[in-house]
């Protein structure tokens, strides 16, 4: 429901704050006093293109609020799929500065267009007299039939599942290809793994290969080296050991005469016996260092099969060649139990259609129950606004193939909806062949179509606040007043706000407000106003007669209103 609209610098507006209320609200007012601007600036913050050309002052930027209370329209899932705080009370704020440059806000928080368009035709709804599309729209007439069948719980239940259908159906199309594609270069994989696995690599090899191969190379070097220390600790006259222990006998010799010379004697006999150890240690090493030119060649061998593989895959190391030899062992085996995989899946599949139709086949009984009470209820409602000679056919068909998922030729076609094209066929007058809507009735019988078919689904479902501009062109006399009770019995269910110049409809209403030019400063103003019991009275008599109503013309006004005390 809108509560309250805010308009900043729009057309003929500077500043205007307008409450709404419940039910019918009526707005009235001598054409050009800006009933039509009100509603170019609410279509703002449904997503319309803005133009500054029509900013009351040029130098300001425009700014339109609505403020909606939206619980009951189950609207929390737009919120979430859009990051948006969902508040029961909601604000759609439009910016537009001088420059054309424009700014959508939900709740404060910045939007694009898309999502501030699609928010609002979830809230509005402005009808007008040429308004024909949605009428005409197969999606809308599809909704009419299925608000009268009242099976929301089974359609979500089929919406749901039809989604997850499609998702596995799209699922088991890339399995196929992928599984096809698979195969044709399952040679290539196995022959690559084959030659990975053959060289049996380990993380660690090719750094200690690398690191044997350079001692192997240089074994002469480190020999004579090695044998060079040893014989400089060991071996020599004199060599460090045998001065060493020279060294520690006159230590030896003085050690009587100070503690302290004792304990430097004992700390060199630990140290000649350490050196021993690593002159032995020394001469092991170096005996043991030889030349061997075979392991020479076997590590070149083995390292030259390392090197090229990971070339061959550019890649550096063999941590990286084992990742890919456990990628293609990976590759190899879904090829080989793809199949199986497809398999399981088209059998999935072909039981989750089977449920698909069950649920279509039901929602089809239920609308095609629905559509004789639409056929009835809408004729009866359109003889009301003096549409007797009206025809009202709904076709009913399987969906055609085109644009919904078939499993065969012998199996229904589904789309998100079901199995049904429904179409609506109209006639406005006796004797003339039922067509497009939009083809065969003017404007005025069009809008008095669709108040007929809103009045019947706003017994069912919630609707969004619905906007009718002038739709009671070329209806007068008890047709207006027919007109004026249905759209009442239309707000009992949702608020209307009805654009209006028959007092007939405008008497109907819970709230009137009353658009005029505000002639009094060097600038002229829309303003709007709630009109109180007695200015009702008044304008609703102007309507009746002209700007000075008589006696009987206030009268007359107070009967529509049913105040006559």
């Amino acid at each position: 429901m809108l509560q309250k609209l805010t308009i900043n610098n729009y057309a003929l507006i500077d500043n205007l704050e307008i409450s709404f209320g419940k039910g019918l609200n009526i707005l009235t007012g001598e054409t050009g006093a800006g009933k039509s601007i009100i509603l170019g600036a609410l279509s703002l913050i449904l997503g319309q293109r803005a133009e500054s050309r029509y900013f009351f002052n040029q130098q300001k930027k425009c700014v339109i609020e609505g403020l909606f209370k939206i619980d009951g329209f189950h609207l929390k899932s737009f919120f979430e799929d859009n990051d948006l705080d969902y508040e029961t009370e909601t604000v759609l704020r439009r910016e537009i500065s001088a420059d054309g440059k424009s700014r959508a806000f939900v709740n404060d928080t910045p939007v694009n267009l898309t999502a501030l368009k699609q928010l609002g035709e979830k809230l509005i709804d402005i009808h007008s007299q040429h308004a024909t599309l949605e009428i005409n729209d197969p999606e809308f007439q599809l909704l009419v039939v299925d608000s009268v069948a009242k099976h929301d719980e089974l359609l979500n239940d089929y919406q749901s599942k039809f989604k997850a259908y499609r998702k596995s159906v799209t699922h088991l199309n890339d399995l196929i290809a992928d599984s096809e594609k698979a195969k044709t270069d399952l040679d290539y994989f196995q022959f690559q793994f084959d030659e990975l696995e053959k060289a049996a690599l380990h993380p660690d090899e090719q750094e200690l290969l690398e690191k044997e191969l350079y001692a192997l190379n240089n074994a002469e070097e480190i020999k004579r080296n090695l044998f060079g220390a040893y014989y400089l600790m060991q071996e020599g006259e004199a060599s460090a050991l045998v001065q060493l222990k020279e060294a520690g006998q006159q230590l030896g010799n003085l050690e009587k005469f100070d503690t302290q010379i004792e304990e430097l004697h004992q700390r060199l006999s630990s140290t000649i016996i350490e050196l021993k150890d690593i002159a032995a240690e020394i001469e092991i090493i170096e005996q043991r260092t030889q030349t061997n030119e075979a392991r020479v060649e076997e590590i070149n061998t083995r390292l030259s099969l390392i090197y090229n593989l990971q070339k061959k895959h550019r890649v550096n190391t063999n941590v990286e060649l084992l990742a890919i030899q456990d990628d293609l062992s990976d590759k190899i085996q879904k090829v080989l139990f793809s199949d199986e995989a497809v398999e399981q899946l088209q059998k999935q599949l072909t039981a989750d259609r089977t449920e698909l139709e069950k649920l279509a086949g039901q929602l089809t009984a239920n609308r095609l129950k629905a559509i004789p009470a639409i056929e009835k209820q809408v004729l009866a409602t359109l003889a009301e606004m003096g549409m007797s000679n009206s025809a009202l056919k709904i076709e009913h068909a399987p969906l055609p193939s085109k644009g919904g998922v078939s499993e065969s030729a012998n199996s229904p076609t589904l789309d998100k909806t079901g199995a049904d094209h429904i179409k609506f066929l109209f006639s406005a007058n006796k004797g003339h062949a039922l067509a497009e809507m939009s083809k065969v009735a003017s404007g005025g019988e069009l809008s008095r179509l669709m108040l007929s078919i809103k009045s019947l689904i706003a017994q069912y479902t919630a609707l969004p606040t619905i906007i009718f501009d002038e739709i009671d062109t070329g209806v007068s006399g008890e047709v207006a007043n027919k007109v004026g009770q249905i759209m009442e019995h239309l707000a009992d269910n949702l608020q209307v706000i009805t654009i209006t110049h028959l007092p007939q409809i405008a008497s109907k209403g819970q709230n009137h407000y009353f658009v005029y030019k505000d002639d009094s400063a060097a600038i002229t103003y829309t303003r709007i106003k709630q009109l109180d019991k007695q200015e009702r009275v008044l304008e609703i008599a102007k309507m009746l007669s002209g700007d000075k109503p008589g006696e009987s013309a206030l009268q007359n006004a107070r009967e529509l209103l049913g105040s006559l005390q």
